[in-house]
């Protein structure tokens, strides 16, 4: 694959372009000759400009997919060849990693972030994948990509303890790990030949946004999501405890409850009378059908059923289950899904996003989006 330097001048600079622009307007933020670019923005302009799906919303392992290629976007400050960044965090983990120590710490580390990695192939039919960076640094941008591989757990080796946890190599990669932040790193060291762009800061950007606006009228943005209109976000676990739970007979195991005779693939996911107080009109009435896409790309018939319309089922019923339990959670047939199960990938939530035409888009969510979602953050 070429590098996105070589696409993008194929395509007339446009991503080169939006960071130089954006970069020049530094002066807004900062006195510092180091461009400074949000790493937000940064994401936006890369998925604008090579027509890419942005996943950051979903705060999946990837934060966009190019042609079924999985690509982590990191930008960040490197005066430096290098720089230790995040790649993961384990926050419902901790309490598990902080007994840990030693090449046993190293070990479930690097099983935690490759089942993460692997659950956003599948969620996304995703082939393969590659880190894009753009390193910031006195008066330019640093470009260049490195692998995005699983850890080596066969090959784990240089493990040290440090001032503020544990690091390890895997023949590839330097890792290190913070307790109290539970959060993994890597380090990314800049090759010789990475592509370097000039930047010069405008003096005074003020002056230049007053030109460019006087007398202008621009089309104004609207809001492309808005909370309880045109999206919600649902718990995965029940809500009726005050500890977070799947349900061993209902929800995701729901094909374990007694009573009849159940298909092994019958699930829903539930809906807290909360989201029906709170936005009474997102979702259509009770067993009215809609549709319901996955990101897989599959188009499911959907709807909400059951008392207090509790629960969000797909017709047939096997067809959530086939996206939620085998292929999100990789759970075998018979095996129940689980708080535990849910931690270790870092999730507890989907998201639902509907378009004028009533067609809702489906998603995972990172750990506690659902609580978030309700206090509003």
């Amino acid at each position: 694959m070429k590098s996105f330097v070589e696409l993008d001048k194929e395509n007339e600079s446009e991503y080169l372009n939006l960071l130089s622009a954006v970069s020049k307007l530094s002066g807004l933020f900062s006195d510092n000759s180091i461009p400074l670019i949000n790493y937000r923005v940064a994401e936006n302009i890369f998925c604008k400009s090579f027509n890419a799906d942005n996943l950051s919303r979903s705060d999946t392992a990837f934060d966009a997919n190019y042609k079924s290629v999985g690509v982590g976007l990191k930008t960040f400050t490197c005066p430096s060849s290098n720089s230790n960044e995040k790649i993961a965090e384990f926050n419902s983990l901790s309490s598990e990693l902080k007994e840990l120590k030693g090449k046993k710490l190293a070990i479930r580390l690097a099983e935690y972030r490759n089942q993460r990695i692997n659950l956003a192939k599948r969620n996304y039919n995703i082939n393969a994948s590659i880190y894009h960076i753009v390193a910031r640094k006195k008066n330019e941008l640093v470009l260049f990509e490195t692998d995005y591989d699983n850890i080596d757990i066969d090959n784990i080796q240089n493990q040290k303890k440090t001032k503020a946890g544990w690091s390890f190599e895997d023949g590839n990669n330097f890792y290190s790990f913070n307790y109290s932040k539970s959060t993994l790193y890597r380090k990314f060291i800049i090759p010789d030949n990475a592509f370097r762009l000039p930047i010069s800061i405008i003096k005074d950007p003020y002056s230049l946004l007053l030109n460019i606006f006087k007398d202008k009228v621009l089309p104004l943005a609207s809001d492309s999501l808005t909370r309880g209109v045109n999206y919600v976000v649902l718990p995965l676990y029940s809500t009726k405890y005050k500890d977070k739970r799947v349900s061993e007979k209902s929800g995701l195991n729901q094909w374990n409850a007694g009573g009849r005779n159940r298909n092994i693939g019958e699930v829903y996911i539930p809906i807290p009378i909360e989201i029906h107080k709170q936005f009474p009109f997102f979702f259509p009435e009770r067993d009215e059908p809609f549709k319901l896409k996955v990101p897989t790309g599959e188009i499911y018939d959907a709807k909400v059923c059951q008392d207090n319309s509790k629960a969000l089922m797909t017709n047939p019923n096997k067809d959530l289950s086939n996206w939620l339990l085998r292929n999100v959670l990789k759970l075998k047939e018979g095996e129940l899904a689980t708080m535990d199960k849910l931690n270790k990938l870092g999730l507890d939530s989907v998201i639902l996003i509907k378009d004028n035409e009533g067609i809702f888009k489906i998603d995972i969510m990172k750990t506690d989006s659902y609580i978030d979602f309700l206090e509003n953050k």
